[in-house]
């Protein structure tokens, strides 16, 4: 029951990361509400089942580069969404590069703006 309120704030999530490339880099182009919903959520599995895997397996790749195989990775996973997801592109590695900080900086806001509405204590909770 719990489930299903968390995958959706965290596909609105999404889909407002995505957004905000599409807004700030020009090699990033979706077009299209298609192309967002079905970008987020394939971003969004592909976070939540590969890129762990593909983490462990490449762990002292990761070591070794300092975490550089770690961005190669979250850019297989913006990839494999443009790759999927319809009237969506992306154009050079650098666009590549953005919209993985994007992707990660408004997650990570979310996170902290929505972790701490979590927290809050709540009035009258002992009565």
């Amino acid at each position: 029951m719990f489930f299903l309120p968390r995958l959706l704030v965290a596909w609105a999530i999404n889909i407002a990361a995505l957004w905000v490339a599409d807004a700030l880099w020009d090699g990033v182009r979706i077009n299209g509400a298609a192309a967002f919903l079905i970008g987020a959520a394939v971003l969004g599995i592909a976070n939540t089942l590969l890129k762990p895997l593909l983490t462990v397996l490449t762990l002292p790749l990761i070591i070794i580069t300092l975490g550089f195989v770690y961005l190669l990775i979250n850019i297989a996973m913006v990839g494999l969404a443009e790759w999927i997801a319809p009237n969506f592109s992306i154009d050079g590695f650098w666009s590549y590069v953005g919209t993985v900080v994007v992707v990660w900086a408004v997650n990570w806001i979310a996170q902290e703006v929505l972790g701490r509405t979590e927290r809050r204590p709540r009035a009258f909770s002992r009565i």
